[in-house]
């Protein structure tokens, strides 16, 4: 399992024209060649009048998986300048798909590349870029008295809070990156002098901002 990636947050969708020919394209966050095909199939049926759905996609999860399509294109000139596309933002687990409606007027290889590589890349900038990395939830469980310490501990380095409950003492519940553990707990240590209570929960994927952002 890869434990950071960058990848998209969001459905992106984005528009090429060259000589009357249009080319529509969007990208999708995929975790599986389930969701690419599930994907393809909508795309196929809502534009079936269109001549090509080209598309490309890179998939990590326990091995890298990467395909392209160039769906009756000249070979090399649809499916490849997608995936360079997607490559050339260093983006994995994402699907870009080019619908291309044909003008009348024949663009040539040079021209096709072009026309593949900028819708693509069109769709690309009209997505979130996020970064998902491998993480843990925490529950810290302190006394009022030092609730204060604690939260600016946490802020000031950027731990990300999920949510906070207040009964007869304070739980917080935070989302941790697997690198940072020990630095948290001794960190925690030294503010609170030990008078506080850590558990650790199930490992999950969050994802943070170009600038490390919690995004969720």
């Amino acid at each position: 399992m890869y434990e950071n990636i960058r990848t998209v947050l969001n459905i992106g969708t984005g528009e090429y024209e060259e000589k009357r020919s249009r080319f529509l394209a969007w990208v999708f966050p995929v975790s599986s060649e389930e969701e690419v095909f599930s994907h393809l199939e909508f795309l196929r049926k809502k534009y079936y009048d269109a001549r090509h759905h080209c598309y490309a996609y890179i998939i990590e999860n326990e091995t890298e998986i990467q395909r392209f399509s160039d769906d009756g294109e000249p070979s090399g000139t649809a499916g490849l300048p997608i995936l360079e596309a997607i490559r050339k933002k260093g983006l994995v687990n994402v699907l870009v798909v080019v619908v291309r409606y044909f003008g009348g007027i024949l663009l040539g290889a040079s021209g096709l590349v072009r026309a593949y590589g900028k819708a693509a890349i069109s769709a690309l900038d009209n997505t979130t870029t996020v970064i998902r990395k491998l993480c843990c939830e925490a529950c810290v469980r302190v006394d009022y008295a030092l609730y204060g310490k604690i939260r600016n501990f946490l802020e000031t380095n950027n731990y990300p809070v999920k949510d906070t409950r207040f009964t007869d003492s304070v739980e917080v519940v935070l989302v941790i990156e697997e690198g940072r553990k020990d630095s948290f707990c001794n960190g925690l240590t030294e503010i609170t002098g030990g008078k506080t209570e850590v558990v650790f929960g199930n490992k999950i994927h969050a994802y943070f901002d170009e600038e490390g952002n919690f995004v969720k």
